[in-house]
Order: C-alpha cells, then sequence, then structure tokens
C-alpha cells in the first residue's frame, strides 16, 4: 500500500536519502525543510511524489498549524520521520556555547515534540500510522564533548519508548532509529562550524555508515507488516563498536 509520509529535515543527509528511498518505496513524500531551492529540486526530481513544505520546526505556531494547511489529499499522514536535528561543537561543558545547547534543545528536542503533538491525534484516530524518530547512539554512549547533543537524543529515545506505552493497542507505530558513526553528510561540518577539514578528519581511516544505510533502515521498518513495531535499531559501522569506562591514571 503507498503511504504519505512526512519527512522533517528533508533536503540534505538522511532526510534527503530517505525521501528518496520511499519515492522509490512507491509511497509518497511531504519533503518538509527550511531550504526552498533544495525542496525544489526534489520535487523537480521526483514531481507529484513529492510535496515540497517550507518549515521549520522550531517555529511552533507554523507546526501547530500543519495539519490542517496541507493541501487535502495530502492530510492524511501515514508516516511522520522526526530527521530534523543538529550537533553543534565539541568543547567541552564548561566551555561550551549556551546559544548552540539552547539551539539542540529547540530542534533535537522541541521541534521533533511539536511535530509529533501535530500529527499524532489524527494516526490515534484512523487507528493507524507510524512515528519514525532519529535518535543516535550517543543517546547510549556518552562521549567527551557530546553533553547537550547526547542528551538531547536520550530525550528522543525515551520520548519514543514512552509514545509506545501510551499507543500500545492502537495501529499506530513508533520506533527509535539509533545511528553511530556516519559520513558523507553535512552533519559534522555544521558540527565544526564549516571546518570541513575537522570534520572530515572524524572520518579518516574508516569506513563509516551513510545517509543510505539509514534510508535502508527507515525504509524496512516502515514496510514492515503493520502489526510488527520495531522498538529501537542501534546501528554501528564495523569499524565502531562501544568502549571501556575512561579512567584517568596520575
Amino acid at each position: 500500500m503507498a503511504l504519505t509520509i512526512l519527512v522533517t529535515g528533508a533536503t540534505a543527509g538522511f532526510g534527503a536519502a530517505m525521501t528518496r528511498r520511499f519515492v522509490h518505496d512507491g509511497h509518497r513524500v511531504i519533503a518538509a525543510a527550511r531550504r526552498v531551492e533544495r525542496l525544489q529540486a526534489l520535487h523537480t526530481e521526483f514531481g507529484e511524489a513529492v510535496l515540497p513544505l517550507t518549515l521549520d520546526v522550531t517555529d511552533a505556531q507554523s507546526v501547530a498549524a500543519l495539519p490542517n494547511s496541507l493541501p487535502p489529499e495530502w492530510r492524511q499522514v501515514d508516516v511522520l520521520v522526526n530527521n530534523a536535528g543538529m550537533a553543534v561543537g565539541l568543547d567541552p561543558a564548561q566551555k561550551a556555547s549556551v546559544a548552540d545547547w539552547d539551539r539542540m534543545v529547540a530542534v533535537n528536542v522541541s521541534g521533533m515534540m511539536h511535530m509529533t503533538h501535530a500529527l499524532l491525534p489524527g494516526m490515534a484516530e484512523r487507528n493507524r500510522g507510524h512515528i519514525v524518530n532519529i535518535s543516535s547512539t550517543a543517546a547510549i554512549y556518552p562521549y567527551p564533548g557530546g553533553h547537550v547533543y547526547g542528551a538531547s537524543k536520550a530525550f528522543v529515545t525515551q520520548f519514543s519508548l514512552n509514545l509506545r506505552a501510551d499507543l500500545v493497542g492502537t495501529g499506530v507505530r513508533v520506533t527509535d532509529l539509533e545511528p553511530g558513526l556516519v559520513g558523507g553528510t553535512e552533519f559534522s561540518v555544521k558540527r565544526f562550524g564549516g571546518d570541513t577539514a575537522r570534520a572530515s578528519a572524524v572520518y579518516a581511516g574508516t569506513v563509516p555508515l551513510s545517509a543510505d544505510d539509514i534510508a535502508e533502515a527507515a525504509s524496512w521498518v516502515v514496510n514492515l507488516p503493520a502489526h510488527m513495531n520495531i522498538n529501537r535499531m542501534e546501528i554501528m559501522p564495523t569499524c565502531q563498536a562501544p568502549g571501556p569506562l575512561a579512567i584517568k591514571r596520575s
């Protein structure tokens, strides 16, 4: 069955890869993002299978108005992919910018919550739907400089599990995807303020996951039989694994 899928942060990285994969799967996508020219490029590429939607998930009023502002034939959203997210900086907490902390919380936590709150009631009323949240292995495994980013993704993971608790017995599914090391996207470049050399160094000597790998995972969970719910999926490349606890020796 063809689904109507709304993807936030749809014009780059995971979001663009998922948009393309879902269309190739035979679904149609509401591609939501801030960069109008990139949205138009997706629409040009896929035609009527993609509805470009200029949206900033940190604009609470626009998000709340979203369900009734969509064209009538697009309003029954079957799947919401809360993909929009960001990491800023890698300084230790005592040196970090509180403005950067606020930006991460606004997108990763509040934006995700508001999008869910806008579209979940319709899914519950129809007794079908799927919320796919993009978390991170940083939600589980701490690392130096991860502070608010990791905490924000821990919120995403716990929010996802608690949504399932609320929705048990309904036809609405919730999945938390937790990628590890992923290369080839804007993520690290933005994290380091456009420093491409520093961003590239993160992936030196590795074969990281790609955005297409995450799209593959999203495609799999969305296209499963309606009675199957994947609660969490932790995904790492073979070059990555959880490490030992840090010990500082004098």
